[in-house]
């Protein structure tokens, strides 16, 4: 899988989940490239989402939401999920 088929799938997902009133997907695996354990088809993702139903819950729970609704894409495809919600 490459890149923009990756964050096609995350956005969708997320959107078909909770309620986004903007998101933002980068791509922030140059980070990850000299790093130990870096392996080239999993990429480092910064998520940046605007959303009240997040927004509404501790900084754990809203994690941990994103968290099993990326299980699949976590397992397979990531290697590093950065979070900012506002």
């Amino acid at each position: 899988m490459n890149i923009n088929e990756l964050i096609i799938i995350v956005k969708k997902k997320l959107g078909d989940r909770i309620i986004i009133e903007n998101i933002l997907i980068e791509d922030k695996s140059f980070l990850h490239k000299n790093h130990p354990g870096n392996q080239i088809n999993k990429f480092h993702l910064k998520l940046s989402i605007k959303s009240n139903e997040l927004k509404k819950m501790n900084k754990v729970e809203s994690y941990k939401k994103i968290h099993k609704i990326l299980h699949k894409e976590l397992k397979d495809f990531i290697h590093s999920l950065q979070i900012l919600i506002h």
